[in-house]
């Protein structure tokens, strides 16, 4: 379990001060303009790679790899561009930051920014965070009163500004590159890839698209250095994660813990244990509603990081952890996971504005006892039709919640059609 002094989250729950003054005093902003000086560029961004950061925000690509994409330096300005648009449902982690460490991610965009030489960063933020908007527009405020922003930002040398872009609600302006089309002005539809952002971005310009959570680490893990943090987690997935627990539990919270501790040990120290005891444990869905579930004798012995959740053909994705014990049931809830998704398809991509709907439908159909096991291998298939098949991740995030339904509770769907035939 993580030790006290290796958190990097320390007013995760708003018990301080989270203003400049208290997060001066909790350590942000010291020395940054010595850091920039010092490390340049090309140390930082090795300090990230050799740290082991990947991306916080699902695919958890590494970091310092994805700054590495970036074409050489030429006339066209460079942008960081930082996604808050947490839209995935079981998740509230970025939101937590926004409120009480705003501090941490200003000044991770400051480091991330000289690090791929951006003069110029934007926060896109989900439009329903009205009050962390505000407390980061504060934040914001006082970083250019203190002449941590703006000109010779933080004493650097280096010049940075930072804006705040508020979205409108949109599941889909999460996707990095409709997030890009909605901060230009635009209806967020993903773009066709390649090029990629990091080629062609923001304005056509070369673009860095991180999260929250993956930004604000960055100071600490530059202070502390790549080796303290890598000694953290796994070998393949090293650092801190803040989990988001949800459902079936007595206290649900978030947590910042190393990558790698047990499933079972996360819910049971944090959250309290699952309502009603271990025993009553239906299925977790480990990562966000996008990715399969996990049923309880998996959970048993799963492992939160990466590679164990990929062996089990589920994913870390956002660590949005949800809990189902046994008064779930099971189909009506993916069933209305897909609803979810049916609801926020952007409609550009023929098997995701069809498939999506169809699939809704059957579940509903499924959840009512009607059909037959036919019908449950033709929903399997159609899943497997779209994924893979669409612009975005978004057709992804719709079939694999119903590939795990099936593949862990085909039994109980059958017998739901006997009882009611």
């Amino acid at each position: 379990m993580l030790k006290d002094k290796d958190r990097i989250f320390t007013n995760l729950y708003g018990q301080r001060d989270w203003q400049l003054k208290g997060a001066r005093a909790r350590g942000d902003w010291q020395g940054t303009g010595d850091l920039i000086r010092q490390k340049n560029r090309e140390g930082i961004i090795q300090d990230v790679i050799a740290s082991g950061l990947r991306g916080r925000s699902g695919a958890g690509f590494p970091t310092g790899k994805k700054w590495t994409l970036l074409p050489p330096l030429g006339s066209l300005p460079r942008y960081l561009v930082i996604n808050a648009d947490e839209s995935e449902p079981g998740t509230c982690k970025d939101r937590d930051i926004l409120r009480y460490e705003p501090h941490k991610l200003i000044e991770g965009a400051l480091l991330s920014s000289f690090a791929i030489h951006a003069h110029h960063a934007y926060i896109y933020i989900r439009g329903e965070y009205y009050r962390e908007a505000e407390h980061l527009q504060y934040a914001i405020d006082e970083a250019y009163d203190a002449r941590l922003l703006g000109k010779d930002a933080a004493g650097s040398g280096w010049d940075f500004d930072l804006y705040i872009h508020r979205g409108a609600g949109a599941y889909i302006c999460g996707e990095e590159t409709a997030l890009l089309e909605s901060l230009e002005g635009h209806k967020g539809l993903p773009r066709l890839k390649p090029p990629f952002p990091a080629v062609m971005g923001l304005y056509g310009c070369p673009t860095i698209i991180n999260n929250v959570e993956t930004i604000a680490v960055v100071p600490t893990l530059l202070r502390r250095g790549a080796s303290w943090f890598s000694s953290i987690g796994t070998p393949q997935s090293t650092g801190t994660k803040i989990f988001c627990i949800s459902g079936h539990v007595n206290k649900p919270c978030n947590v910042e813990e190393a990558l790698g501790i047990p499933l079972r040990t996360l819910i049971e120290t944090y959250a309290g244990g699952v309502r009603g005891g271990w025993d009553n444990l239906l299925a977790v869905i480990p990562g966000g509603s996008s990715v399969q579930l996990i049923p309880k004798e998996v959970c048993d012995t799963v492992t939160m990081d990466y590679e164990s959740l990929h062996t089990q053909k589920s994913g870390l994705g956002t660590a949005g952890v949800i809990v189902m014990d046994k008064t779930t049931d099971i189909l009506q809830a993916i069933t209305r996971i897909a609803r979810f998704y049916m609801h926020e398809s952007c409609g550009q991509c023929t098997p995701c504005r069809e498939g999506t709907g169809w699939m809704w439908r059957m579940l509903t159909r499924l959840s009512k006892g009607e059909g037959s096991s036919a019908d449950i291998d033709l929903l399997l298939d159609v899943t497997h039709q779209i994924e893979g098949h669409t612009i975005c991740g978004l057709g992804e995030a719709a079939a694999w919640p119903i590939q795990g339904l099936v593949r862990h509770f085909r039994k109980e769907i059958e017998q739901r059609q006997r009882k009611a035939a």
